[in-house]
């Protein structure tokens, strides 16, 4: 993972937080709906880079913590 996929994420995600916030300002259901799976689909996607992170870094030669 690079850190442009992890901006790229949060950018998504704050992306969708506003478009749920302008749904939720004008009464706008649809926009509401959609900036929520914006931000659960960025934030499922910064999850997963974390783990591949986790898994990339682990040698296997560092002891039990």
């Amino acid at each position: 993972m690079s850190i442009f996929d992890k901006v790229r994420a949060k950018a998504e995600e704050l992306l969708g937080r506003a478009e749920q916030v302008y749904g939720e300002s004008h009464g706008d259901a649809a926009a509401t709906t959609a900036g929520e799976s914006h931000v659960i689909e960025a934030e499922a996607e910064e999850e997963e880079l974390e783990r591949e992170d986790r898994r990339r870094d682990d040698d296997g030669l560092a002891g039990a913590r």
